[in-house]
């Protein structure tokens, strides 16, 4: 049995797993460690390391490890092996795919976005099997994303191609504002939808409570949930425009902060969009749900050119 290490590096939190040749994780291969925008570099560095010194003691023993791939929150450096998740301040320009490898030191290391992640693992064996080209997004602590296009993974140069939470998104900022504030991570995060809340009055502080108000019918959750799906939607409706995907995939798990989150996203990709063919691309929520980025690091090892 062929197995990848998967790592996945997000905002409050970084896992690994081990996941086999056709994109199942193994069971109790899966650890998770914190994150989060308060840890220091050296503690970020640390969980990674506990996560995937975990999922390695769990490897069977007629098993066979051929690789490792690390989906991260962007913006990534591919060709430094680095990663700059905003949301990890302390952890800008760090050499993750250095530290993976000292655990794995005769493997490859493999690093793409966490979007982008999802979307090859959709692609793979999840909502978007058969799909020809299409988007891949996490919704959560932060925003990202990845577009698989003619049936193939797009990283560019860089390796941020796709990464939506980076677009502006018009009309949710004040007159002039442009930049960093009018990012669609910015508007619609989770974090960054309970401090809009939060404007408005309510006194939650966090996703969980946001979801909780939002089924109470608070105004402020109402109007702060309706305003980050609106803000998806719009940014799907860009990259539509742009690259004529067939279908969005959305995960992470403030996607799932009201059970018609997605249809709020669709009625405003619908409403504002002119053009016929922008409509046109379905969107879903992820088939592979948490597992999804995991399954998406390990298919950089299971599905690289050549294997």
């Amino acid at each position: 049995m062929d197995l990848a290490l998967a790592v996945d590096l997000g905002g409050t939190k970084v896992e690994a797993a081990l996941v086999d040749s056709d994109g199942a994780v193994l069971p109790d291969s899966r650890f998770r460690a914190p994150t989060g925008p308060t840890a220091t570099r050296e503690d970020i560095a640390d969980s990674i390391r506990r996560v995937v010194a975990s999922a390695l003691a769990a490897t069977p023993a007629d098993a066979r490890l051929v690789g490792a791939g690390i989906g991260s929150a962007g913006p990534v450096d591919i060709p430094g092996g680095r990663v700059a998740p905003l949301n990890l301040p302390a952890f800008a320009g760090h050499p993750i795919v250095d530290l993976v490898r000292e655990q794995v030191p005769d493997l490859p290391v493999a690093l793409a976005l966490d979007g982008l992640c999802i979307a090859v693992a959709e692609h793979w064996i999840g909502a978007g099997r058969g799909v020809t080209s299409m988007l891949g997004m996490v919704v959560s602590t932060g925003v990202g994303g990845g577009l698989v296009l003619g049936g193939r993974p797009v990283q560019a140069t860089t390796g941020n191609a796709g990464h939506i939470g980076q677009i502006e998104v018009a009309g949710f900022t004040e007159p002039g504002v442009a930049g960093d504030a009018a990012m669609l991570e910015s508007i619609a995060s989770g974090p960054n939808t309970v401090a809009y809340a939060n404007s408005l009055g309510w006194t939650g502080a966090t996703g969980e409570e946001l979801a909780a108000a939002y089924a109470e019918g608070a105004p402020a959750a109402l109007a702060a949930v309706r305003r980050s799906a609106a803000a998806v939607g719009r940014a799907i409706a860009s990259v539509t425009a742009l690259c004529d995907i067939d279908l969005a995939v959305i995960g992470g798990g403030f996607s799932r902060v009201a059970p018609d989150y997605l249809d709020l996203v669709r009625a405003s990709r619908d409403r504002d969009t002119t053009p016929a063919f922008v409509r046109r691309a379905e969107i879903v929520l992820s088939g592979l749900g948490s597992e999804g980025p995991l399954v998406g690091a390990a298919a950089l090892v299971h599905r690289a050119p050549g294997r």
